[in-house]
């Protein structure tokens, strides 16, 4: 039943176990995985037994940082959206009418709903949870009578994508209310799914990447009602789901996320080891290219892309979430621990971060680092052109909804029922569970802790009667031992390598213990990322403290959006040592009880003092990005600095990947970012593209970078060419991108040049025609003017957009 226990030690005054034989507090190494878990539902045959088993949703009451974050979003932006988001208007929404009928009917209001449906019965918010089941009596409504449910524009497209979301919604409400509704209801639609041939069952686009979402549902529904049919529909949409058990199917942040995890999903059903590994396999090649960064996350701002994978790169808050969500389920369907440390990387580290600090607005990337949050274009640093990093309740449409589901999912899986009827303690945050063990009798657990920023968790185990039962603990990855101390004194120390604590013993009611985990200070090195450095205590990374300056910029007077400035340097290298480099690092923490909200600058309960220097080459780069770490150690003469590093999670501006500072001869000098030479009416993709060499073989060569509009259509635009100095020139050629037969743009209608003198722009003196001809160099010959740049204005053809592959300019001397 379980691995062999590793070496205990007791330490002297210890309770001896030949004294007290009630008492067993061993490690082990996995958790029971043979059925017998009486008072939950739990996988039933042939299913794979499940490890550990979620407990019904209001069994938990998160309580401390973890209830603010919780009220924070009831209050906030979350509690708000259907008067922020017209995607989320219950009067005009298609996902509430009976026929299907109305607006906007795709994700976002199944993503939002999916977290304020939780987030009410995890709080035990009366008005949440009224919103929810007037809104769940609608959707279940709207059942046709083959069993399909929701809008008619999904069916017509046949997009099951959305409906995936919505069966999670039905299954918490299942879950809090025990409705019997909702398994007619789903058995239904998945008998409608079973009756779809493979090939159109999930044809293509985010449905058939994310098909293992359906899957899940398939098998929640099976534990509940043994319906063996619906094992045959599992096995269809395993089959209808892009191959995940072969390959990275997908280089999307989200896809990745969520799509993973599909093999390990299949795993439970299919029983085959290789669909298991497939899953941890599609992690680790993820995470060993894009994930070389602190903060659990991988750079895909929307995709993964080749060239960038820098700190600077930044994830989706969609992504984070959906993360989580994936090491959550896989948590309990395996019961290794590891997929808990990698939830807890991504909560503690990089989810705080992506919202305001009161959820009244959150941005669509978060990257480790990142000193500058305003809403100026940054592609193609970032891939997306536009606002993406500025604090706002009212962009990024996707996450702007999905973000709800991340703080209620983590407070349901902080505890959870094993298979021999004990509780496992899998996430770590304060609060109280009441649940079922060992023969049925109820008992109450409650955690008071500073986790993550402390290491000691204590336990009070309420009973009205003695109750046998095991309490498993999960060991942490970081944790350097473990120490298991009882209210009477004794205690026990695991040495460093355990997976979980194991207490079994005869509870009496008030028995209290408490856990306390070795920390230390960790150095990380990434050499994929030129040998940056991050900081790690305890399950917390560590960044920069930046002073920060927040402005406002634009939203409304109730629900503004803010762009956040550094009002202090954050230029620094770390000044390390060969040998014990950790040394150069003190820990100070804030005396009293932890803030309200503790993920803040503020606010923010431990610090720790480092040795830096000042790298005066670091600046932002012309996107306003911080400029990417370059090979090191990096050469600097000014003098040494103690600066302060605050967790990772409580810093929205951040340098948590850190280069190292040295005055050495063999230090690198630092080059400084290169000056932007291009500016753009509006731009998409690449605007360094237009002068960058690169020749392209025809106007649709999509293999080299391009300058386009995207998605201006119709209008006048502008792009300039800068000199850093005054030049003669007389000609300009300029290669036109057209995408004919793959997207919008075209040749322009027509076009112009200017040249910059004297405070304003004139025509440049030709005669000359300005081409319009695609696939070639269109060449425009002026008497030789003297400037400091040149700018084309273009007129886009109707409902089109345009761009430019490369733009060259000479004079005389270049002809």
């Amino acid at each position: 039943m379980y691995a062999a226990p590793i070496l205990v030690v007791l330490l002297a005054g210890a309770f001896a176990m030949a004294a007290q034989p009630s008492v067993s507090v061993t490690a082990v190494r996995q958790l029971p995985a043979q059925r017998g878990n009486q008072h939950y539902v739990t996988h039933r045959a042939p299913l794979k037994p499940d490890p550990l088993v979620k407990l019904p949703i209001g069994a938990i009451h998160p309580h401390g940082w973890l209830r603010h974050q919780l009220e924070a979003m009831r209050h906030g932006m979350v509690g708000h959206l259907p008067e922020i988001s017209k995607w989320c208007n219950p009067k005009t929404s298609s996902w509430l009418t009976p026929d299907g009928s109305g607006e906007n009917g795709w994700e976002e209001f199944p993503y939002w709903f999916k977290g304020y449906c939780d987030l009410g019965f995890v709080l035990e918010d009366r008005a949440l949870i009224a919103k929810t089941k007037q809104w769940v009596d609608r959707i279940l409504a709207s059942q046709r009578s083959d069993g399909y449910f929701g809008p008619q524009a999904n069916r017509d497209k046949n997009d099951l994508w959305p409906n995936m979301i919505v069966l999670n919604v039905l299954q918490s409400y299942y879950e809090a209310t025990n409705d019997e509704r909702v398994l007619g209801f789903l058995t239904r639609y998945f008998h409608w799914q079973g009756t779809i041939p493979d090939e159109q069952l999930l044809p293509g686009s985010w449905q058939k990447l994310r098909g293992g979402d359906n899957l899940e549902s398939i098998l929640w529904l099976y534990n509940r009602t043994g319906d063996k049919t619906l094992l045959d529909v599992a096995h269809k949409v395993h089959r209808s789901t892009a191959r995940w058990d072969q390959e990275v199917e997908s280089w999307h942040g989200v896809n990745i996320c969520q799509g993973y995890r599909e093999p390990a999903t299949y795993w439970v059903l299919s029983h085959d080891e290789k669909d298991l590994a497939a899953s941890e396999r599609n992690y680790q090649e993820v995470m060993g290219k894009y994930g070389q960064v602190p903060g659990g996350m991988f750079g895909a701002d929307e995709n993964a892309r080749q060239g960038y994978h820098g700190p600077r790169q930044a994830a989706e808050t969609c992504s984070m979430v959906e993360f989580m969500h994936s090491f959550q389920l896989l948590m309990r369907f395996t019961g290794d621990p590891v997929h808990a440390d990698r939830c807890e990387d991504v909560a503690f580290n990089s989810l705080p971060a992506a919202a305001m600090p009161d959820y009244r607005g959150l941005h669509y990337l978060t990257a480790p680092n990142m000193v500058q949050l305003d809403r100026e274009n940054k592609a193609p640093g970032i891939q997306n052109g536009g606002c993406m990093l500025a604090f706002s309740p009212h962009r990024y449409r996707c996450c702007q909804h999905n973000v709800a589901m991340g703080w209620p999912y983590f407070a349901e899986h902080l505890w959870l029922a094993t298979q021999d009827n004990g509780l496992a303690a899998m996430l770590y945050a304060p609060c109280e569970v009441t649940a079922r063990v060992a023969n049925g009798k109820e008992i109450r657990l409650v955690q008071r802790t500073d986790y993550p920023f402390g290491e000691s968790v204590h336990i009070t185990v309420e009973t009205d009667s003695a109750v046998w039962f095991p309490l498993y603990l999960r060991v942490p990855d970081w944790a350097q031992g473990v120490v298991v101390r009882f209210a009477n004194g004794n205690e026990t120390r695991i040495e460093p390598g355990a997976r979980f604590v194991r207490v079994e013993r005869e509870w009496i009611g008030g028995e209290r213990l408490t856990v306390t985990f070795g920390t230390r200070i960790e150095l990380r090195h990434w050499p994929t990322n030129n040998s940056t450095t991050s900081v790690r205590r305890g399950p917390l990374w560590y960044s920069l403290k930046i002073a920060e300056r927040w402005e406002r910029a634009g939203g409304t007077d109730e629900w503004p959006a803010f762009e956040v400035f550094p009002d202090s340097p954050w230029n620094y290298g770390l000044v390390l040592t060969d040998d014990r480099p950790q040394d150069a690092f003190t820990v100070k923490r804030r005396s009293g009880p932890l803030a309200p909200q503790p993920f803040t600058v503020a606010g923010a309960p431990i610090e720790i003092r480092a040795k830096a220097k000042r790298i005066p080459e670091w600046k932002l780069d012309f996107f306003g990005l911080i400029d990417e770490v370059q090979p090191g150690p990096a050469h600097t003469t000014a003098p040494i600095e103690d600066v302060t590093l605050i967790p990772m999670g409580c810093a929205r501006l951040r340098v948590s990947a850190f280069p190292r500072a040295s005055d050495e001869r063999s230090a690198k000098r630092w080059r400084p970012p290169p000056k932007l030479m291009h500016k753009a009416s509006y731009y998409c993709d690449d605007i360094k593209a237009l002068s960058d060499g690169k020749l392209p073989q025809n106007s649709g060569d999509h293999a080299i970078p391009r300058f386009t509009w995207w998605p201006k259509r119709g209008s006048t635009e502008w792009v300039t060419y800068q000199f850093e100095a005054p030049r003669e020139v007389s000609w300009c050629e300029v290669y036109w991108f057209d995408d004919t037969g793959f997207g919008h743009c075209r040749v322009p209608q027509r076009w112009i040049l200017y040249y910059h003198d004297d405070g304003a722009w004139w025509e440049v003196p030709v005669a000359d025609t300005f081409g319009v001809q695609a696939d070639q160099f269109n060449r425009v010959q002026f008497e030789p003017v003297k400037t400091t740049q040149l700018k084309i204005e273009v007129q886009l053809k109707d409902q089109m957009s345009g761009g430019i592959l490369e733009w060259r300019v000479g004079g005389a001397e270049d002809a």
